[in-house]
């Protein structure tokens, strides 16, 4: 069937399906007679009166035979009984008939007065003018609708996003408001709910002013405050066996005419609300289903402005209320997914950095994306015994959850193994054991530097990371050459360690290749414009004072270009203050009887020497017990070492790896109170294992 032009641009009315307007609705005209003369075509862009056309201008189709077999290219539309409704006030006469027109005679009722009653339009809401055009609600429009609406509905990553989704899709295309109520609390994956079936509405939204440009379709003008704005309220609590529960178990959407629905909307929006909803088909429930159970519902409802729903937009609603309810299932795994990510970030990385005697430190962490908030990076400080600190970063191939979980492992054998006080190099040798163990593809890099604030050295292993960059006072900087090794994980490799001068007031800066390597520059150029920013940075201060380590960092990030976020960064900034040689007094005492009383005038002419004569029993007492029991099995020398910093810290070293260990003594024991004694007067105590012995030490403070 040929339909005539409307406007000037012509579109094809008869079945182009990216036509947002949809087809146009013509009044009918009664069979041609048999052997009847075609009508005569007019000028372009005009439409020739055809049999059946009145003094009113309004034209009538011709015969489908007839107009196949004069065009046979054009589309063939679709009956009208299927895409065009009841419109209000008017009957429906026939299958092709327009509501409201004068069987017979192709013209609207009452079409040929001047000042006829106007129509509404179904779409826009807007009064028409009798003979114009009706948009017609087609499946080709619904399938448009839906497409643009679940686009939509897809785009949103958390709970809220798709819900608003689900809003501005829906209004004002499909209704004119919206109830969202979602389960409280939300099951989350196969989680059995345990309390009873609570709803909370979390949404509601009416008719926006602006246009809804994305599904193609224009809104009502925006109404005054109606109604609607009063149906829902906060809470409901599905009772089993109620007739909600009921509506809710059947999945499917429903109008709310049925009994079954009006039944279970006062107990959804509350006693006494029911009655904001609109009569008729205007308003539809549809429960919304995630993977196992239903987890909320949505109310759809249209204003008595409106035409009402029709049977096909219970499919439409269905569609809506599926998308959006496996969204919503989505969204709450990945929330717990990222508090999960959360939680290891937290317990694999150091909330705080720790204090350390000589030394500075501050770090940062960046993941990959806010959607990897945590991968194989790591970083760490690690007191050692003598005031030394070991410092470690390393990087575990991946970004996934397992990777996170390999750098736990990694990072937690890496604390066993410098407790131990083992070479860097052993430390990284050991890394390399326990990766193998955990698999073959298990590869990572790392690299273990530990400071001697006391000699201002640093010792430096390296398993296949990118070297540091060392920035002295004077701010000049540069990258340390230490041996690349081969990464954690090889098999079969040794490692070399290189100890290097670390000047007080110098930084030490260990990073990760996120921060030097991306699709946009190679490693070597990364690290090259790393040391650049650094001496840039450090020219800011002068060549006196050192940058701030909080604000080299942030200076550190900022190099970081809008395409270089291509994996996770760790960096750790160590301050090299150093302790002073006058603040060190160290010893070798004899493993013989009057090693104690030596020790005593040892400690005893340093606190003179230093101004702290306050603390000179206290000193002297411990200082005593302490050495008597490392004199009583040591065989060889005993070490003792006075450090001078914000606390006086004493150690005793011995070539016997058995800790001691505080005990209870008896009223008839004559030994066993040295360690007692120790833990009562001093600040803090322990003891570290050692490769070749043992120190024991305590703190106390300088008053």
């Amino acid at each position: 069937m040929t339909e005539h032009p409307t406007s000037f641009d012509r579109p094809p009315t008869g079945g182009d399906p990216a036509d947002p307007r949809g087809a146009l609705l013509r009044t009918p005209v009664p069979p041609r007679a048999p052997g009847a003369a075609l009508p005569a075509q007019g000028r372009t862009g005009e439409t020739p009166p055809t049999a059946g056309a009145d003094s009113s201008g309004a034209f009538e189709h011709s015969q489908p035979g007839a107009e196949q077999a004069a065009e046979p290219d054009t589309h063939r539309p679709r009956p009208t009984s299927d895409g065009v409704p009841a419109q209000p006030g008017g009957a429906q006469t026939g299958a092709g008939t327009v509501p409201g027109a004068v069987p017979g005679s192709g013209t609207p009722a009452g079409a040929e007065r001047r000042g006829a009653p106007l129509e509404p339009d179904r779409r826009t809401g807007q009064p028409t003018t009798p003979g114009q055009p009706t948009p017609m609600r087609r499946d080709g429009d619904r399938l448009r609708f839906v497409g643009a609406a679940t686009r939509r509905i897809a785009r949103g990553m958390d709970l809220d996003e798709i819900v608003m989704g689900l809003c501005r899709a829906t209004v004002p295309t499909f209704a004119d408001a919206i109830l969202v109520y979602l389960r409280e609390p939300l099951p989350v994956g196969d989680e059995r709910p345990t309390g009873p079936l609570v709803l909370r509405l979390r949404r509601t939204d009416r008719i926006p002013a602006e246009r809804d440009t994305e599904s193609g379709f224009t809104p009502a003008a925006q109404p005054e405050p109606t109604e609607l704005d009063t149906v829902g309220s906060e809470l409901c609590e599905v009772r089993p066996g109620s007739a909600l529960a009921e509506v809710l178990r059947g999945v499917r959407p429903v109008f709310t005419d049925t009994p079954a629905a009006r039944a279970a909307l006062p107990e959804l929006l509350g006693d006494g609300r029911d009655f904001a909803v609109p009569d008729g088909r205007r308003a539809i429930l549809a429960p919304l289903r995630g993977r196992r159970r239903v987890i909320g519902a949505a109310l759809f409802l249209r204003g008595p402005e409106r035409v009402a729903f029709e049977a096909d937009d219970l499919l439409v609603a269905a569609q809506l209320a599926t998308h959006s309810a496996l969204g919503i299932d989505k969204a709450v795994l990945y929330g717990r997914e990222a508090y999960i990510a959360d939680e290891l970030q937290r317990t694999m990385l150091p909330e705080n950095l720790p204090r350390c005697t000589g030394v500075r430190l501050a770090s940062r962490y960046l993941p990959a994306a806010e959607t990897a908030r945590v991968g194989g990076d790591w970083y760490d400080a690690i007191p050692l015994p003598g005031s030394r600190v070991a410092l470690v970063v390393g990087d575990v191939m991946g970004h996934s959850m397992t990777s996170a979980a390999i750098m736990g492992q990694l990072r937690t054998t890496a604390q066993t193994l410098a407790g131990l006080d083992l070479p860097p190099q052993e430390v990284l040798h050991h890394l390399d054991e326990q990766a193998q163990r955990l698999g073959t593809d298990r590869m990572a890099t790392c690299l273990y530097a530990v400071y001697d604030p006391v000699s201002h050295r640093i010792t430096v292993a390296n398993a296949g990371h990118p070297p540091p960059v060392l920035l002295h006072l004077g701010g000049h900087a540069e990258v340390l050459r230490v041996p690349a090794g081969a990464p954690i994980g090889v098999g079969g490799v040794d490692f070399e360690a290189v100890e290097l001068d670390a000047p007080a007031g110098a930084t030490l800066l260990l990073y990760t290749d996120g921060l030097v390597e991306s699709r946009l520059r190679d490693v070597w150029t990364g690290i090259e414009q790393l040391r650049e920013r650094l001496a840039a940075t450090a020219q800011l201060t002068g060549p006196d004072h050192p940058p701030p380590l909080e604000a080299l960092c942030d200076e550190v990030l900022d190099m970081l270009g809008p395409g270089d976020r291509d994996d996770d960064i760790a960096l750790l900034a160590a301050r090299f203050d150093g302790i002073a040689p006058s603040d060190v007094a160290y010893w070798f005492l004899e493993p013989e009887d009057a090693a104690p009383g030596r020790a005593r005038r040892l400690a005893r002419r340093a606190l003179a020497r230093w101004g702290m004569e306050d603390l000179t029993d206290s000193v002297e007492l411990l200082v005593s017990e302490v050495v008597t029991n490392a004199v009583r099995y040591a065989t060889k020398p005993v070490t003792l070492r006075l450090l001078r910093t914000d606390v006086l810290r004493c150690e005793v070293g011995d070539d016997v790896p058995q800790l001691p260990r505080l005990r209870q003594a008896r009223a008839t024991d004559e030994g066993g109170r040295g360690l007692y004694l120790v833990n009562r007067l001093a600040r803090r105590w322990g003891a570290t294992r050692l490769s070749t012995g043992k120190v024991v030490w305590f703190e106390l403070n300088r008053g």
